[in-house]
């Protein structure tokens, strides 16, 4: 946490998410793939003299230290940044098996309280997974936010697990009723740029529920209002190239802006070339800074 003296409101919802965090790292730990806390912990950037704030979501598999470096990048442009962690992350894959979509919208949801109590206007932002929850923020709560930012959201995956993760999950509920475990794969290998912070097993289900997350942004990307920020990587061997053009082209509100980073790799928020991805959002936020904002006592 760094900053000032946090109101009390604040300070007992972060202490409420470090008590969560801490419970669940515990009762899912497994030596042979669960990072250290200090990789899965959430946490503030509270800065004491800005009211403008960023809730800043981390992908699937990884953890809240995933986001890291573009928190600090924020921090020092004058932004307060909450980044929460999502439920079954920063634990192990045994505990994201468990664990909805659903789940994970409400991490966001407490995060976005936090930030409420600190701050007049949030801007909402994520990475991957992270960016298609905030996608399905700002076009469920436009109120709330004053502009989304969304990075290399999974809008269409490349891949062979794309195409079988739903019939797989299909037989494994199928074998789960008739109690043939021998005969479920609820993992697939994970192959990850940041192999000290993601998970190196794919829990199906939670694959699926990805999938099932974009579904519902896809069909709501036509009611979103308030200005976006798409940003895709070129050559993601993940996430189809197409899908940010695809995100961009589907946006309902006229103040919307895309971007093409030219990359070889999924994992475009860390390393140098985050730095290119930063200059971007930076960019889009300074001239959302000239408008007045929107106070943070909004309903939702």
């Amino acid at each position: 946490m760094i900053g000032a003296v946090l109101p009390p409101a604040v300070k007992r919802l972060l202490d409420q998410e470090q008590a969560l965090f801490q419970a669940e790292y515990q009762k899912y730990y497994l030596p042979e793939e669960t990072k250290g806390p200090e990789i899965g912990a959430p946490y503030l950037l509270h800065h004491p003299g800005s009211r403008d704030a960023v809730l800043l979501i981390h992908g699937l598999m990884a953890a809240p230290h995933e986001v890291r470096q573009w928190a600090d990048n924020l921090f020092s442009m004058g932004y307060t940044v909450y980044a929460p962690r999502l439920a079954g992350h920063g634990t192990s894959a045994e505990d994201l098996a468990r664990r909805n979509y659903g789940d994970w919208l409400d991490s966001v949801d407490r995060g976005y309280k936090i930030l409420a109590s600190c701050a007049d206007r949030i801007i909402v932002a994520g990475f991957s997974t992270g960016a298609g929850l905030a996608l399905h923020q700002a076009i469920s709560h436009p109120q709330r936010y004053g502009a989304v930012v969304s990075v290399s959201a999974p809008m269409k995956f490349k891949g062979l697990l794309s195409y079988l993760s739903g019939p797989v999950e299909r037989l494994n509920n199928a074998a789960a009723f008739l109690k043939l475990d021998g005969f479920q794969k609820r993992f697939a290998p994970n192959h990850p740029d940041n192999p000290e912070i993601n998970y190196h097993r794919c829990p199906i289900h939670g694959f699926n529920q990805v999938k099932a997350l974009m579904g519902k942004v896809y069909r709501g990307l036509p009611h979103l209002s308030i200005p976006a920020l798409i940003i895709q990587g070129s050559r993601d061997p993940k996430v189809s190239p197409k899908a940010g053009k695809m995100i961009f082209d589907r946006i309902g509100g006229n103040e919307k802006k895309y971007v093409e980073i030219p990359y070889h790799l999924h994992g475009i928020v860390r390393g140098s070339i985050g730095a290119v991805v930063f200059s971007a959002v930076n960019e889009f936020l300074s001239h959302l800074r000239q408008a007045p904002p929107v106070s943070s006592g909004r309903s939702s």
